[in-house]
This record gives structure tokens, C-alpha cells and sequence, in this order.
């Protein structure tokens, strides 16, 4: 029978007995605590490779390998010795029989015996296999594929954001595994660093959930109890990753700016437990920490820009009038982009909706730890866009549980100023939406109260799909039919198509009548 992950928890919190049921909870031994996450459905790796393998930052002729070694993955610390060599290997084939690259990396305590290996001299626009060897193990065998150069007919690509474990199974995981795609991006809100049970905050349970996460081993546990669901780990080993975050990875609505010195203590401690489990390249390589830097700018051949933005390091408070939410240097970066840019599609890689959003027609804006708190710069970003001449581009975006359509607009509050892109925020992989029954009342008032939103829907979850050609961007949202189900079977919901060289999207006339709480067009 399968585990009701929220469910269970529900049950548990009511009965006074969560402590038996999260695996996080204050005072269980790292055993007890892996027999609980087993309980919820959780299953690891053999060990020490329990947390799996990944590979992430592609580009021509390299690829960032990793993995962690964790023996206890619930532990905040491992019994291992100070410096454990790990030996690793790529080859052409998945049995590892034609072997381009090997070597040995160390994985020190300091950094969780986690591995960083930045491997070079591979070919272009290929798939390559590779594993890793530690204490007389060898890891499972994970596949990456190298970005291509020159020409490109067509590159497919899936987005994930948003995936409370205590919310439901990772299908739209397994589901990302099983895609043709040449890679995958995630848009944060990897981890939650607060838990619900059955829509219940966990501070109201903290009684039995133990303390709020504030330390370096409690960000690690709360890593490998994501990485228990066995989805994730497939659709890591499947395919290479680029990576952003949004605020859950340290704590809710945080602007990396703020705060005084327990606060930034913390984020040290949030960030390191993420550069700990996360296939991630650093410019600054071994010396990333304390701030590793997300934002980046990656090419797939001459058909597709990828940028990638950190929307949370740098960012002012909200709602000033000279506030930033990309902080001087990273808008300067980004600007540059813009001005240098190739003739292609131009994606950005965008943790928190870009587009403005009012509650009602005339009102306030619904949320301003996104875009809408700074409004200045927004303006400001994409009159430099429109003013660039820059075409083609589309802004791709996770936080809202919810998936939105928008058109971008130089000034969203003149509905004929420019219009300079399209931006898909797609749904969680399982983090909590709102009620079937909000979005149906408050589907239409948003359509109204935007001139620019052409589509929602709200009371599903899963991820998207996008299609890349030189004549045409499409967007598949794929959904799960029941994220309490971890083999729960995928689905297209709806496409859009973006036409090369036309700003604004539109939808296939195949999946016009597929469910949504708001359609512009209907």
C-alpha cells in the first residue's frame, strides 16, 4: 500500500506523536531517524553513495561531477575519517568501458565529504556516463551530456521548483527522469527549512518537531531527507542541472542583505549545507564559501542563452524607492547580458515571479517579495531591454505553487506600453497551492486586475517541459495526477507557443479546452 506522506504526518500531529513520525525530530539517534524517513516512504542510496549522484553547469567541454559521501544520511556529521579520497571515472558508455577521464578528488569533513569535480576535455554536444569509487563502493552510474557549440536545430529542457517533502512524493521528479531532455533547471525552494504537517506551519507543532533549523547539521539533515525520496535522486543522475534558489533554502522571504549577526550566521550555515549537495560550479571554485555565486550566463550552441539570476544575495527590503532586488553589480552584470547578447532565444532563469500582480483590479500588489516590492528596478530592467532591441526573450519562474502565463511589459500598468517577452511560472513539484476552491473565486479577479495575464491554473502540480527550436518556443506543462502517489502517472496539461521574432505567447489550439481557472482568451 503506499505511504500518504502528508497524510501520516496529519495523523501523527493529531495523536500528539509526531515526534515517532518526522525524522527530523529533536532527540532521534541518526538510525531512528532514517527508520522514520523509511516510514514516510524515504529510501537511500547503498551506502556511503546514500544521497546519489549529480551533475550540473554544463557547458562544451566540461561538466561539474558530484556527489557526497554519507553513510548516516541523518546524521549532522559522518563517521568517517578527516579526508576520504574518492576515485571517479567518465566514459563514453554506461558501462564505463570507454573511459575519456579519471581521477581522484578528496572529500573532506569540512565540507561534509562532499565532491566538487570539474571535469575538462570532454567533446561537445554529447552524453557522457560516469560514477564514483570510495571505501570499497562504487557509487550508482549517472549520465550528463556536455552543451553543444555552433548550430542547434532544437534543445528541450525541463524546470522544477518548489518541493516540500512533507508535502507529497516526487513524481514530477520521476516524471523529469524519464524526459528526453538535454538538461534541467531548478528554481529554487530545493528544501523547506520550516515542515507542515497537513497544512499545519511547523511552528505551530515545534513542541514536537524539536527547534527551528539554525545550524550547519541541521541544514545538512534537512538536505538528505529531501534526497531520500528516491525521484530526486533518478532525476539528478539523469541529466545535468542548473541551479538558482529562492528564500526556503535559509528561511522565509529573507533578503541576504539583512539581517544582524545571527541571521547571517545562519545563511552561512544554509548556504554551505546547499553548496554541500548541490552539483554546483563556482567561479570562485574551492573558495565559494561564504556566498556561493549562483548567476551566470550559459550558451546551448547558437540557438539558446540561458541566465541565470539570484534574486535573493544581493536584494535590499522591499517596497523602496531606490530598493534592488538584484543588488548594483549583479543589475549591471545582467544589463551587460542584454546588451551583448546573441541572436537567439534568451532565457532567464527567474526564482520569483517577475510579472506584476494585483489581488483585484486597482488594488494592491499580492505579494512584494517578488518583482512587484521593486517596482523601480523592474521598470528600469526592462526599458533597458526594450531599448536594447533585445528580442526572443522568455522568463521562466517557480514560487507561486501555481502556474501563470504573463506578457511582459515595459510598464505593466499601461497595458499598450512595449511588450518585450513572455514569462511561464510553473507549478510546485508538490509545495501546498491554494484551495480548488480560492483559485476558482480568485482565478478571474486576477485575470481582470492584469492586463498582461493571459492563463492560470492552480490546482495541480508537476513541472514544465520547454520545446526550442530556431523558429518557435514552446512551454508543456506537465502534471501529476496525485502527488500522494510517488509513481503517479504524468501529463500534458496545456502548450504554449512563443513564434521567434513575435513577442507574446499563444496557446495550442489542441489543449484549449484542458482545465484552468483563468484563460484570456476563453
Amino acid at each position: 500500500m503506499t505511504v500518504n506522506r502528508r497524510d501520516l504526518l496529519k495523523a501523527a500531529a493529531a495523536a500528539g506523536a509526531l515526534n515517532v513520525a518526522w525524522p527530523l525530530a529533536a532527540g532521534l539517534t541518526p538510525a531512528q531517524a532514517r527508520e522514520a524517513a523509511e516510514r514516510l516512504g524515504a529510501e537511500y542510496d547503498p551506502a556511503p553513495f546514500t544521497l546519489g549522484v549529480a551533475s550540473g553547469d554544463p557547458q562544451p567541454h566540461s561538466v561539474l561531477l558530484w556527489t557526497r559521501l554519507a553513510p548516516e544520511p541523518l546524521a549532522a556529521e559522518q563517521r568517517l575519517p578527516e579526508v576520504v579520497e574518492v576515485e571517479w571515472v567518465v566514459a563514453k558508455d554506461a558501462r564505463l568501458r570507454h573511459v575519456v577521464a579519471r581521477g581522484t578528488a578528496p572529500a573532506s569533513a569540512t565540507l561534509g565529504h562532499s565532491v566538487h569535480v570539474p571535469v575538462g576535455g570532454l567533446a561537445p554536444g554529447r552524453h557522457y556516463w560516469y560514477a564514483f569509487k570510495a571505501l570499497g563502493r562504487t557509487s550508482r552510474v549517472g549520465r550528463t551530456r556536455t552543451a553543444p557549440r555552433g548550430r542547434v536545430k532544437k534543445v528541450t529542457f525541463a524546470a522544477a521548483n518548489c518541493q516540500a517533502f512533507h508535502d507529497g512524493f516526487y513524481a514530477a521528479h520521476r516524471g523529469i527522469a524519464r524526459e528526453n531532455v538535454d538538461f534541467v533547471v531548478h528554481l529554487g525552494d530545493y528544501i523547506y527549512e520550516h515542515g507542515q504537517v497537513g497544512g499545519v506551519p511547523e511552528k505551530h507543532v515545534r513542541d514536537h518537531d524539536g527547534p527551528e533549523i539554525l545550524t550547519l547539521g541541521d541544514y545538512r539533515k534537512r538536505h538528505a531527507l529531501y534526497k531520500g525520496d528516491k525521484s530526486l535522486r533518478e532525476a539528478h543522475a539523469a541529466h545535468p542541472w542548473f541551479l538558482t534558489w529562492d528564500d526556503h533554502e535559509v528561511v522565509n522571504d529573507y533578503s541576504g542583505t539583512g539581517g544582524g549577526a545571527p541571521f547571517m550566521r545562519r545563511r552561512a550555515a544554509a548556504y554551505q549545507a546547499w553548496f554541500e549537495h548541490m552539483p554546483h560550479r563556482d567561479s570562485f571554485g574551492g573558495s565559494a564559501l561564504p556566498d556561493p555565486e549562483i548567476h551566470r550566463v550559459r550558451r546551448w550552441g547558437d540557438l539558446l542563452e540561458l541566465t541565470v539570476l539570484d534574486l535573493r544575495s544581493y536584494r535590499s527590503a522591499q517596497n523602496l524607492p531606490d530598493g534592488t532586488i538584484l543588488g548594483a553589480e549583479q543589475k549591471a552584470w545582467l544589463k551587460k547580458t542584454v546588451d551583448r547578447a546573441p541572436d537567439s532565444w534568451h532565457v532567464w532563469a527567474n526564482s520569483i515571479m517577475l510579472s506584476q500582480l494585483r489581488g483585484r483590479p486597482g488594488g494592491s500588489y499580492m505579494f512584494t517579495d517578488q518583482w512587484d516590492g521593486f517596482l523601480a528596478e523592474r521598470k528600469e530592467v526592462l526599458q533597458h531591454v526594450h531599448g536594447s532591441g533585445l528580442e526572443d526573450l522568455v522568463v521562466i519562474t517557480g514560487d507561486w505553487h501555481s502556474a501563470f502565463v504573463d506578457d511582459v511589459r515595459t510598464d505593466f500598468d499601461v497595458p499598450d506600453s512595449p511588450l518585450v517577452g513572455t514569462e511561464f511560472t510553473a507549478h510546485s513539484v508538490t509545495s501546498g497551492a491554494y484551495s480548488a476552491e480560492w483559485n476558482a473565486t480568485n482565478g478571474p479577479v486576477m485575470g481582470k486586475a492584469n492586463p498582461h495575464l493571459k492563463y492560470f491554473e492552480g490546482n495541480r502540480y508537476g513541472y514544465d517541459v520547454y520545446e526550442v527550436t530556431p523558429e518557435r518556443f514552446s512551454a508543456h506543462m506537465r502534471v501529476v495526477g496525485d502527488r500522494r502517489d510517488p509513481r503517479s502517472p504524468v501529463t500534458t496539461l496545456t502548450t504554449f507557443h512563443v513564434d521567434r521574432g513575435t513577442a507574446g505567447s499563444y496557446e495550442d489550439d489542441a489543449t484549449k479546452a484542458s482545465p484552468a481557472q483563468y484563460r484570456r482568451d476563453a
